[in-house]
């Protein structure tokens, strides 16, 4: 069971004494090997603290590469595993400023204040507020977003108070209900914490931006519950995160992808597609050169044709996800074509990759019930040559593609793209 912590644990961990004490727990070792020895360790130097120490060190390692400033983070598990990545969060409030420049934006649902940061560190808005029930997570949140060196200008105002009771007149509203009850996910808008449709209802009549669950279904949001507003799905790094429901004066019916990657200078390429451009791709055809491999970001977002019209890609089938063309878009991954076959059996499978001197071989389905792993065991690959097998269907016809290894263009400086 993970630690629960105390609001005196957190008044500890802030205080001089609780950071010299988290430095020493920071350079022990706290694996299942040495975990027995470092808990008798901190015990006895810390015996009235030891659990939220570990927990917080255990926590910051969790925490690194997803969240700014892991290193003086205040969190506990729970709020760790639900807190938006902080290069989606940062990208979401330079999108709330340039939408509503000037706002006050509150959270509603700030837990431990990992979009506070993002939203107080976001030039062109007019001031921040952050509330929640857990009196625990406020102060963790007030510790998190009183980096002077992130924050420039003042700190959000941050209050005891619940998200279904309006507090504040903000100009736009932030909430992030919880997908989790009982240490189990739930999936029914109506069992989020608090429940969309009474999120929705609170702050009717108000810009209002909620975070959802990858697979949240607009479809069901707009026939079910009559909601009316922009649903953006957004991944990082290839890794979709969340689908975000925007909704309020002014916003229609409308989907959005949005893909964020990590450019190796560490800052954040982005690319979006929305369903008001042209989905134009024409008929399907026969495959170019590449096929590619569309983020998950454009694919949960029912965006295909609009980035395979963006892109000057076209599509084997009207239904299946999979494109092609001669050419792999910035950001995207891609798989030259070796061979086409026009069967999915075993034979002409292991055939066709013993031919290539396929070896190590990452198979990739859609639109075929058929399971990579077993595949894999029965055509034992035995060559040297990393190659990847596409299975999908072309009409009713099941096909496969004997590709090289895949590709993704990443190369933001324009040279061209390294193998995976």
């Amino acid at each position: 069971m993970p630690y629960r912590f105390t609001v005196e644990d957190v008044a500890f961990l802030r205080s001089p004494a609780g950071e010299q004490a988290l430095d020493a727990v920071a350079r022990l070792a706290l694996t299942p090997a040495s975990m027995l020895a470092d808990v008798a360790d901190v015990r006895r130097h810390h015996p009235d603290h030891d659990a939220a120490l570990i927990e917080t060190v255990r926590c910051r390692r969790r925490a690194a590469g997803r969240l700014r400033n892991p290193h003086r983070l205040l969190a506990s598990d729970d709020a760790v595993q639900q807190a938006t990545a902080s290069m989606v969060a940062a990208h979401r409030a330079a999108d709330l400023a340039a939408r509503h420049p000037g706002a006050v934006v509150h959270d509603v649902t700030c837990s431990i204040g990992a979009e506070l940061v993002e939203l107080a560190a976001a030039p062109g808005l007019g001031g921040v507020i952050g509330s929640d029930l857990d009196r625990v997570r406020l102060a963790m949140a007030r510790h998190n977003t009183a980096d002077p060196d992130i924050v420039a200008g003042a700190p959000p105002t941050l209050l005891v108070a619940d998200a279904l009771t309006p507090t504040s007149t903000a100009d736009v509203v932030v909430a992030d209900p919880a997908r989790r009850t009982g240490g189990s996910r739930v999936f029914r808008l109506d069992q989020l914490t608090p429940p969309l449709p009474d999120v929705l209802t609170a702050y009717a009549g108000r810009p209002l931006v909620v975070k959802c669950a990858p697979g949240l279904d607009y479809r069901q949001l707009r026939e079910q519950f009559g909601v009316v507003g922009e649903v953006q799905v957004t991944s990082l790094d290839s890794g979709v995160r969340e689908a975000c429901l925007w909704v309020g004066p002014g916003i229609g019916d409308a989907q959005r992808a949005t893909v964020l990657r990590t450019t190796p200078d560490g800052s954040v390429w982005a690319e979006e597609i929305t369903s008001a451009e042209p989905d134009d791709v024409g008929a399907a055809g026969d495959p170019g050169r590449w096929l590619i491999d569309p983020d998950g970001a454009v694919v949960r977002a029912g965006l295909v044709r609009h980035y395979a019209h963006r892109h000057h890609l076209w599509q084997l089938d009207p239904q299946i996800a999979y494109l092609t063309g001669d050419e792999i878009p910035l950001g995207a991954r891609g798989f030259r074509i070796l061979e086409r076959l026009d069967s999915t059996g075993d034979k002409v499978l292991r055939k066709s990759v013993a031919a290539h001197d396929g070896g190590s071989l990452e198979i990739l389905v859609r639109g075929l019930d058929v399971d990579p792993d077993a595949l894999r065991k029965r055509l034992k690959p035995k060559g040297s040559r990393q190659l990847t097998l596409v299975l999908t269907r072309i009409g009713r016809k099941g096909v496969a593609f004997v590709c090289e290894a895949g590709i993704r263009n990443d190369r933001f400086d324009g040279t061209a793209p390294q193998t995976d």
